[in-house]
C-alpha cells in the first residue's frame, strides 16, 4: 500500500523531452550524459563507466523523462536540460514515503 510522507519536504517532479526533430546523434548522447553509460572495449576487457549529471543528485526515476528531485537540486538539473533544449514541465508534489528513501531525505 502506498503511504503518503507526513514529513514537509518539497520534492519536485520533472518531465522532460527533446524536441521532435532533434538530431539522432543528440538524441543518443543525451541519456548518456544525463543519466551516465556502461562502457567497454576490446571486447570487454576493458570496462568503466562515464558519469551521468544524475549521478551528482539524489533522484528517481519513474519514467523515461519522469524523475523526482529534491527542490534543492532543482536549479542545476533544470540549468542542465536547458543546455539541452529540452522541452521541461515541473510541479511540487507530495512525496511517497519510498520517494523520501530514494531522495535520501531523512523522515524524521
Amino acid at each position: 500500500m502506498l503511504r503518503v510522507s507526513e514529513h514537509v519536504m518539497k520534492v519536485m517532479i520533472v518531465i522532460f523531452y527533446l524536441p521532435p526533430n532533434t538530431p539522432p546523434p543528440i538524441r543518443n548522447k543525451f541519456p548518456q550524459k544525463l543519466y551516465g553509460q556502461a562502457v567497454s572495449s576490446w571486447g570487454g576487457k576493458y570496462r568503466y563507466r562515464k558519469v551521468g549529471f544524475l549521478e551528482s543528485i539524489p533522484y528517481h526515476k519513474l519514467y523515461r523523462g519522469v524523475i523526482l528531485v529534491r527542490d534543492e537540486d532543482i536549479d542545476s538539473l533544470l540549468d542542465f536540460l536547458k543546455e539541452w533544449d529540452t522541452i521541461v514541465e515541473v510541479r511540487e508534489i507530495i512525496p511517497l514515503e519510498e520517494d523520501l528513501e530514494v531522495l535520501s531525505i531523512d523522515k524524521d
